[in-house]
């Protein structure tokens, strides 16, 4: 019986050579093109939280310039250097006290806006310090912690600033202050609404450009100078400010804010042309007011913090008739002061616009923008008849916007 056994054949030394060659360096090549692969990644990884990194230095670490000026030089003002506390006593505050020329129990405090100082020149601030010295209030202008030459600070959205605006409140109230309005710009408008939350000080306030740091208006902001995806760029943001500043956007009372019915009146006044903070901001904050006397001012075309020197005439007369229907100012003394009666021109950075439409009640704030929409659809279910004259209508709007938007706004550093 004869069995046949398994054929085992051996490779021959050349076949097994060849291919322990061949196999280690496919191996090589593929671990080569896969760290080539990762390196890649991680190094655009690393760039795109780098540049976010960069953010927020930038937005916690804002340049400001120094303080060039004073009352005295600038409008021949009489004032004091003051120097007070934060309401928490975190640190100490520097600024400028003007008392009315004949004694007055109103004072106004100005909350200037981020990456500028008390002065805030492209607002002009100066001139809206004199035209309030002129209706015989006493005026409180003071630098931010971030904005100090001496102790400066990183800048919070309105965390810590609410405090040192708060020391300001307390500021005016030692000096006799019975009436009390905060006039805010851009992120100083936003502090000064965090500040309402805490205070009951405060009788009246005029919000110009209202800047509130939140994630949408953050994105918006970095949106206008790159091309970011918001999604995961306010994540790595929220991630990082802390780290930087140490204040988490959850820090900030913007959710209260946007839903907080003030009881004290509110004058809004903002743009359509704003860049930094949409005016879409303004009316909603406008809309949870329910004090008759709160007021809403969105000019079409006009731009962030620019609303004064685009429309300086109509924007003072409107603030003068906000302060007298609260009794803060008189017919007499808005009929004398030669910044209301014509005699100061246009700065002429809206020349041939048209002249904005009056405020409106605060609690019709969107209504109107409503209203036109509705109407714009009512047009287009209609006959061709209708529709023409709708084409009509949208024409003569588009020329109306050109002509709003047709002016050259000053080159400026302004941010939030």
């Amino acid at each position: 019986m004869s069995s046949t056994a398994p054929r085992h054949t051996t490779p021959r030394s050349s076949e097994t050579d060849e291919t322990y060659l061949i196999q280690p360096k496919q191996v090589r090549l593929k671990h080569v093109i896969v760290a080539l692969l990762l390196s890649v990644v991680f190094f655009f990884l690393f760039c795109f939280i780098a540049l976010h990194a960069y953010i927020a230095w930038v937005l916690s670490y804002p340049s400001v310039a120094t303080v060039y000026s004073n009352p005295m030089q600038a409008k021949n003002m009489a004032y004091e250097d003051v120097t007070f506390p934060a309401h928490d006593g975190s640190r100490m505050m520097q600024g400028w006290y003007i008392p009315a020329e004949n004694h007055s129990t109103k004072t106004i405090i100005f909350s200037h806006g981020y990456g500028a100082n008390r002065e805030e020149t492209w607002i002009p601030m100066y001139d809206l310090a004199h035209y309030a010295h002129r209706l015989n209030f006493n005026v409180i202008m003071f630098d931010y912690g971030f904005a100090s030459k001496t102790n400066p600070e990183v800048a919070t959205g309105g965390k810590k600033e609410s405090q040192q605006l708060l020391g300001a409140i307390d500021l005016a109230k030692q000096r006799g202050a019975q009436e009390l309005v905060v006039w805010g710009f851009s992120m100083g408008a936003g502090t000064a609404l965090q500040a309402g939350l805490l205070t009951d000080q405060v009788d009246a306030m005029i919000l110009d450009s209202t800047f509130l740091l939140e994630p949408d208006t953050l994105y918006y902001n970095i949106r206008q100078q790159m091309a970011l995806p918001q999604h995961p760029s306010i994540e790595i943001l929220e991630t990082l400010l802390p780290v930087v500043n140490g204040t988490s956007l959850n820090q900030i009372p913007y959710q209260t804010v946007k839903k907080k019915d003030y009881p004290f009146p509110i004058f809004f006044i903002h743009g359509t042309q704003d860049n930094k903070a949409p005016y879409q901001i303004a009316e909603q904050l406008a809309a949870n007011q329910t004090n008759p006397d709160s007021e809403v001012w969105i000019i079409p075309g006009a731009h962030h913090e620019l609303e004064f020197r685009e429309h300086p005439r109509e924007y003072l007369r409107y603030v003068s008739n906000f302060l007298s229907n609260l009794d803060l100012a008189t017919g007499n003394e808005m009929d004398t002061d030669p910044m209301l009666n014509g005699t100061t021109e246009d700065s002429g950075l809206n020349s041939g616009a048209a002249k904005p439409s009056p405020p409106i009640p605060a609690s019709e704030a969107g209504k109107s923008s409503t209203k036109e929409k509705e109407s714009s659809d009512a047009a287009d279910s209609n006959t061709s008849g209708s529709k023409s004259t709708g084409t009509s209508k949208s024409s003569s709007n588009t020329e109306k916007e050109k002509d709003s938007s047709g002016s050259t706004a000053p080159s400026t550093d302004s941010t939030p």
